[in-house]
């Protein structure tokens, strides 16, 4: 029998499943406990999002997924893949559905409840065979209004099970039948009787005593609450769903010289398009032909809209604000920016926290422990000596009072506002395990090139050695740097073209960061650093060459030499320019309690130049690092006991990215960027990343707000209810009420605001998915 590599046979899958039918936390508890049961599979099922994150082996078939959870009495399916849906953005999807449902129910259940209520409680409405008309009225609110909770408490016990419906079904039904008994066996059915109100059950309550109000009540509070609840997991998830509505539903494609409208569903990549002044961008591309203004606040939050030419990368979804542009298609479908981000969003959203397993585990066993503790309390109350109706009435408190729907709700809701508005501003948190990290960070090493700086090198002098032509210089080092990607290389190519047809180059190569070579019209050409030249190739530099690179170093240009033929030809120099906002970023961080490093491939002169500029330590500047010493760099702070954040581009720090405490991917979408940071920042402003903390951690402060108030209602209420201080109809506001806080306290991070929305903001033309500026270490 011939080896098989394991590799291969145990290749995980994914899958995420759409869950019907769960109604608390305990019911994603026991669904992900049957499916963690089956060889080969880990699972992880949100209540909130009513969907189950399922990693399994090759050897299961999904369809024994779906059959286990329905196994356990719950519905599964494989949901369709983000895209843009064709509807009108709004209250969609099954949320919204069940919310109609809930209030149509909620609205015939109270209307027929607040007369039974009345008269329960006000002596001097009680009229003749008043009781008969209570039972005639709550009834319907009893057997109809609280079907659903009926209903999915037989399901749980048939697959001997118990959720929060179990409670609220047993406490409502044994309300109602304890009436029925009372009215039709006991003395309440009786004419004239009459019932006193007490918020504390009486020990002197006998037989006569009904709880119609509280059954039909509590099916009310409970239907309220379970109405809020679905009303906020639609708004909670209406940030991902406005991001599936943006982009463009057609396009004008240019086929053949014809103008052809079709649905953006059938572009291809390479397909020419026409976006007219006032049109969204199907989808991301590249500007072909046309100069024009976009608007990208929609997708990033940026307010000030992005000049682009040909050449320029184009985001789908963005507006076309300006003149006339041809795009030539890139990207399509779920490859595209916005797909990616909705996609990180719903994965962000779909995950649990830390705390949140801690809450998940306690609403698992809680039920069966309340079960228990309320058969206690009614054995306790009798034995004591008490009457049947204070040891029902304290019994059946305890079960109401007792659901741990809050539990549920505290972490997955304000996970769902956080993720969603995060996104609205151009934040997308990877997952919620990245919340720890942000509160515990204290140092942030910021990338100089494209972070701090705008990335854009321009070319500023060329200062040739003495007899040798300056246009030469240029021309010969802008030759060999057109091979390179570098910004650096960037900027002096495009100023060599500017003066004419560069030559031909020949056997180019590139070397780790220090230059570049190539051989020209038989000349040796070599451009890079000047330590690179005297080391590897022993040359030496002119004196006067030195005194003009040494001032430019001073001023924060950058100087690259020139050489051929075994001498130093010239030195160009180029700068960067700083960010105009990048100076408040700074501010932002140290208000946040981080503090700042700058790290950079350039010489010390140029990053002391900038660190000047914005506010950073000269003690506090990290230069003339090379691309595989930026781990290095990170290692040795977090050596020092500093938890490290790093803000780079994804693409040449992505090994720093991740060896950092949190990583930061600024003013990008690339899959690069997405796969090696914690926090993807669409925009280029790096305020965005004092922001993406903030609302981090902002986030994570809700959820323990959110874990604290529901375990401590838990914790004071139910030996309240034990000990007989709450009356039923009490107890199931208070349940309503504690997970319509909850939701609440979650929505106030819907509230939360930018700081990077100043017109000063000096974002570039290749936010999005910039084409260029991606390798931030200096090859000079």
């Amino acid at each position: 029998m011939s080896p098989t590599n394991p590799a291969a046979v145990e290749q995980p899958r994914r899958i995420e499943l759409s869950i019907g039918g769960m109604t608390c936390a305990s019911c994603a508890a026991r669904i992900e406990k049957k499916l963690n049961k089956l060889d080969g599979v880990q699972a992880s099922v949100n209540y909130a999002t009513e969907k189950a994150q399922v990693t399994y082996s090759e050897a299961v078939d999904p369809a024994v997924l779906i059959a286990t959870i329905e196994a356990t009495g719950y519905t599964a399916a494989a949901p369709p893949p983000l895209q843009e849906a064709d509807d009108q953005p709004g209250e969609a999807g099954p949320e919204a559905g069940e919310a109609d449902s809930l209030r149509s129910r909620l609205l015939i259940c109270a209307i027929l409840t607040v007369p039974v209520i009345a008269m329960s409680m006000i002596p001097a409405l009680q009229f003749r065979n008043w009781q008969w008309l209570a039972l005639t009225l709550a009834s319907p609110v009893v057997v109809w209004g609280a079907l659903p909770f009926h209903r999915a408490a037989w399901t749980n016990a048939r697959h001997r099970a118990a959720t929060m419906d179990t409670l609220i079904s047993l406490g409502v039904s044994a309300a109602y039948l304890w009436s029925l008994w009372a009215l039709f066996i006991g003395h309440a059915g009786m004419p004239g009787m009459r019932m006193p109100f007490t918020l504390l059950p009486q020990s002197d309550s006998g037989i006569e005593h009904i709880y119609l109000e509280v059954a039909a009540a509590v099916t009310v509070f409970i239907l309220a609450g379970r109405y809020f609840e679905a009303r906020a997991k639609t708004q909670s998830g209406a940030a991902l769903r406005a991001l599936l509505h943006m982009g463009a539903k057609d396009v004008t494609v240019l086929r053949e010289g014809a103008e052809i409208r079709i649905p953006t569903a059938q572009l291809n990549v390479g397909d020419i398009f026409l976006v007219r002044p006032g049109e969204k961008i199907a989808t991301d591309g590249v500007v072909v032909e046309g100069t024009s203004a976009v608007d990208a606040s929609m997708l990033t939050g940026e307010s000030v809209p992005v000049e682009v030419h040909p050449g320029d990368d184009v985001t789908g979804a963005t507006v076309n604000a300006g003149g006339r542009l041809v795009v030539r298609a890139s990207r399509i479908g779920a490859d595209t920016q916005l797909a990616q981000m909705a996609r990180l969003v719903e994965e962000a959203q779909n995950g649990k926290a830390s705390v949140q397993r801690l809450a998940d585990r306690v609403s698992g066993i809680f039920v069966p422990i309340v079960l228990a503790l309320s058969a206690a309390t009614l054995a306790a109350w009798l034995l004591t000596g008490h009457s049947g109706t204070v040891a029902f009435t304290a019994a059946v408190a305890v079960l109401i009072i007792a659901c741990p729907c809050a539990l549920g709700l505290a972490t997955p809701t304000a996970l769902m506002v956080g993720t969603g508005r995060g996104a609205q501003l151009g934040i997308l948190i990877k997952g919620p395990q990245i919340l720890e990290s942000t509160r515990r960070v204290d140092t942030i090493v910021l990338d100089k090139t494209g972070t701090v700086t705008t990335g854009r090198m321009s070319l500023i002098a060329v200062h040739p050695r003495a007899e040798q032509d300056s246009d030469e210089v240029l021309a010969f080092a802008g030759a060999v740097e057109n091979a390179s990607q570098h910004p650096i290389a960037a900027a002096i190519a495009a100023a060599a073209s500017a003066q004419g047809a560069l030559p031909q180059v020949q056997e180019f190569s590139s070397h780790n960061g220090q230059g570049v070579t190539g051989v020209i019209d038989s000349h040796a050409v070599m451009v890079g650093r000047l330590s690179w030249l005297t080391e590897d190739w022993a040359l030496a530099s002119p004196d006067d060459l030195t005194t003009v690179a040494e001032h430019a170093q001073s001023q924060g240009g950058t100087p690259v030499w020139v050489a051929w033929d075994g001498a130093v030809r010239g030195v160009i120099v180029v700068a960067d320019t700083v960010k105009d906002t990048s100076a408040q970023a700074i501010e932002q961080f140290r208000e946040l309690g981080l503090r700042p490093i700058l790290l950079t491939g350039d010489n010390r002169r140029a990053a002391l130049a900038v660190a000047e500029q914005v506010g950073i330590d000269p003690d506090d500047v990290i230069s003339e690092v090379l691309p595989a010493d930026k781990v290095a760099a990170v290692k040795t702070l977090q050596s020092q006991g500093r938890t490290v954040a790093m803000v780079g581009d994804g693409v040449n720090d992505a090994a720093a990215l991740v060896q950092a405490d949190l990583g930061l991917a600024l003013g990008t979408g690339t899959d690069v960027a997405i796969e090696a940071s914690d926090l993807t920042l669409v925009r280029g402003d790096l305020r965005t990343a004092a922001d993406a903390i903030r609302l981090s951690r902002s986030t994570l402060k809700t959820i323990k707000g959110n874990l604290f108030w529901a375990f401590a209602y838990n914790v004071a209420a139910l030996p309240l209810a034990a000990l007989g201080l709450l009356n039923p109809l009490i107890a199931g506001a208070a349940m309503a009420f504690s997970s319509v806080f909850v939701v609440s306290n979650s929505l106030r991070l819907r509230r939360f605001a930018s700081t990077a929305t100043s017109p000063k903001s000096a974002v570039g033309p290749h936010v999005a998915t910039p084409a260029s500026g991606q390798v931030r270490q200096s090859e000079k």
